[in-house]
């Protein structure tokens, strides 16, 4: 018994090997460049959205609230995936430590959790506008507002913390190779050698708590569809909706990669790996680049506000 110990504690590991894209590798130093640059442009983008919406006096209304929410949480997606993937793709270093990738995952779970909620959030946001204009501002009040904000900030908080807790208490050995850029629970659980059931259901849980988010956003669109229609004047019907495009554009952006990525792991288990890991890494590329890009083109006030200071910096 004592010689079978000491044989576990030999094979256990202290790091595991993230990956860049397979069979590429020879082009890894490239592939760095468009990642710097949508780094550097998610990261400016939802910066210019804060600052924007801290300095302007018009922007100070609910939906720009919610929208610096989901700025935050686009910055945090952004940081938490920034260091490995560019260590893997400028230096070919995929070495990670344990308690590194633990809590990177930490950082990358919460900040995507954090995404869906502040979503969610803004589809009755949208829906409050929609069914009763006149009471939006004494509804969504500032104080109302910030409730919301840390309710929602705590309960994605209190779902993931688990997360690396659990992983903490797993043994790694024999197997260390990680199957996407990043860490992520699912992918960190699978390489333990001891039981892991804990993990494999409470992921389950949160997969489906994020599952449960989608579903509401489409709730309260089935209903913002239904007001609408109601509406008599045609025009009224076409402004009402047009106040809803930036969300819907950002809806799509953040779960078309999840749903795609869950279908994918569940019903494509032996297919290529490489597109596993291009969507796993269109999944926290692309939102924080995108939803800045989306809410400058489709949101007139904004649009107007960065114009204005262009305009003035060129002046």
């Amino acid at each position: 018994i004592a010689m079978s110990a000491f044989n576990t504690s030999e094979i256990q590991i202290s790091t595991f090997l993230l990956i860049g894209i397979p069979g590429l590798e020879h082009v890894h130093i490239w592939i760095s460049i468009p990642i710097c640059l949508i780094y550097i442009i998610a990261t400016i983008g939802n910066c210019i959205i804060l600052l924007l919406i801290k300095t302007e006096s018009s922007l100070h209304e609910p939906m720009y609230y919610f929208l610096s929410m989901l700025a935050i949480s686009d910055l945090g997606l952004t940081l938490s995936s920034l260091p490995t993937m560019l260590r893997i793709f400028l230096f070919n270093a995929t070495r990670i430590s344990i308690d590194a990738c633990i809590a990177q995952e930490f950082f990358i779970h919460t900040f995507t959790a954090m995404e869906s909620s502040v979503l969610l959030i803004m589809s009755f946001d949208r829906f409050i506008a929609i069914r009763n204009p006149l009471r939006y501002s004494s509804i969504l009040t500032n104080i109302t507002i910030i409730k919301i904000g840390l309710i929602f900030a705590i309960r994605c908080l209190l779902l993931i913390l688990p997360f690396p807790i659990t992983l903490k208490r797993l043994r790694y050995c024999n197997r260390n190779l990680l199957s996407h850029s990043y860490c992520l629970h699912q992918d960190i659980m699978r390489l333990a050698c001891s039981d892991n059931r804990v993990n494999v259901i409470y992921g389950f849980f949160v997969a489906l708590i994020g599952m449960l988010d989608l579903a509401i956003i489409s709730m309260s669109y089935i209903l913002i569809l239904k007001t609408v229609l109601g509406i008599a004047s045609h025009q009224e019907r076409l402004k009402a909706l047009s106040t809803c495009i930036s969300h819907i554009c950002a809806v799509l952006i953040f779960y078309v990669p999840i749903v795609t990525l869950a279908i994918v792991h569940r019903f494509a288990k032996h297919g290529s790996p490489l597109i596993r890991i291009l969507i796993a890494d269109i999944l926290v590329l692309i939102p924080p680049l995108m939803n800045p890009i989306v809410y400058c083109v489709k949101t007139r006030q904004i649009r107007e506000k960065v114009l204005g200071k262009l305009c003035l910096k060129k002046a």
